[in-house]
């Protein structure tokens, strides 16, 4: 049996849409093999694998191929699952960056998600992106938690490259996001009501993706952000819409390493007085020196104590 490979462009239970090189979209059913115990992919195969498959020979539900093999992953976006049990939820593979669209205005900015899926890139290995929209519904507002420069600034710390702009303008900011997406695989991650769909169709306007090709028997059909999606409008330029979220829980990382996940901490880790200083209240603490001293943003190092927090409680929870 022949075997080619191609790239899944959406994952339906036992079923998947895959993007050839050469820009088709053929819909395709997995092997049995690959198949969990509840009948689904799951983590198994995730948009953005890069698969082998081979033709189905007249499958009887119509897909055209069958996934027969997955190529190990050179990275994967992960989340702890909606689900009460702890489980991990693989929301990508093969990613270059991830691209958080965040809102300032109708929903105001959310420090604890922006904090927690910038988090998790950073744990993942991958390069972030942080995307203010709606900067045209926030110019009137004379809050500081709406200021584009003081957010910006405050993750520019953490190596987090920043855009402001509104989806429904365009102009240069637009453009710098584009190019900077060029030749990447990019995650987009964001808020519901946010305006990130918007904001890919304003990236790529000759590409519709609310007409994207979705169905996993035909590849064709509309998409409503449902489920992640990968489209190619280029050679090399691959954008995963993902939709959008109302919470966002991190997965693999734990309270003992939390500080890792904050980049702008890096330099002072190692450097406190006590080995297992958590960076709240003890004597000669290097990250809170480095707070007062202005290297590390207040709101970053608050946020940093609130999913802290969190994270060891759930893990008394657990144990």
């Amino acid at each position: 049996m022949t075997t080619s490979t191609a790239v899944v462009a959406r994952v339906d239970f036992g079923a998947c849409v895959l993007l050839r090189d050469d820009g088709a979209l053929i819909g395709a059913r997995a092997r049995g093999a690959l198949m969990g115990r509840r009948k689904a992919l799951g983590n198994t195969v995730v948009v953005g694998d890069r698969v082998g498959y081979a033709p189905s020979g007249g499958d009887a539900a119509g897909f055209e191929a069958v996934v027969t093999e997955v190529a190990p992953r050179a990275n994967a976006f992960s989340r702890r699952a909606p689900v009460k049990r702890a489980e991990e939820q693989v929301v990508a593979a093969n990613l270059d960056q991830v691209v958080l669209v965040a809102s300032l205005a109708e929903p105001a900015f959310s420090p604890g998600l922006a904090d927690r899926v910038l988090c998790q890139a950073e744990h993942a290995g991958l390069a972030a992106r942080l995307v203010l929209n709606k900067a045209d519904l926030a110019a009137s507002r004379d809050d500081d938690a709406a200021d584009p420069e003081s957010i910006l600034a405050a993750y520019a710390r953490a190596g987090v490259a920043g855009h402001v702009l509104s989806a429904k303008q365009v102009g240069a900011a637009l453009d710098d996001l584009r190019e900077a997406c060029r030749g990447r695989r990019s995650l987009f991650v964001g808020h519901s009501g946010v305006g990130k769909s918007t904001l890919l169709n304003a990236l790529v306007p000759e590409l519709d993706l609310l007409e994207g090709a979705t169905n996993a028997r035909t590849g064709k059909g509309r998409h409503t952000t449902s489920a992640a999606v990968l489209v190619r409008p280029e050679p090399g330029f691959e954008l995963i819409d993902t939709p959008g979220v109302r919470s966002f829980a991190p997965w693999g990382i734990g309270a003992q390493d939390l500080d890792g996940a904050y980049r702008e901490f890096h330099p002072y880790l190692g450097h406190c007085r006590f080995g297992d200083c958590r960076h709240r209240n003890e004597p000669g603490c290097a990250v809170r020196a480095a707070v007062a001293a202005g290297a590390i943003a207040e709101r970053r190092h608050a946020s940093y104590l609130r999913l802290l927090g969190e994270l060891q409680d759930e893990e008394a929870r657990l144990h």
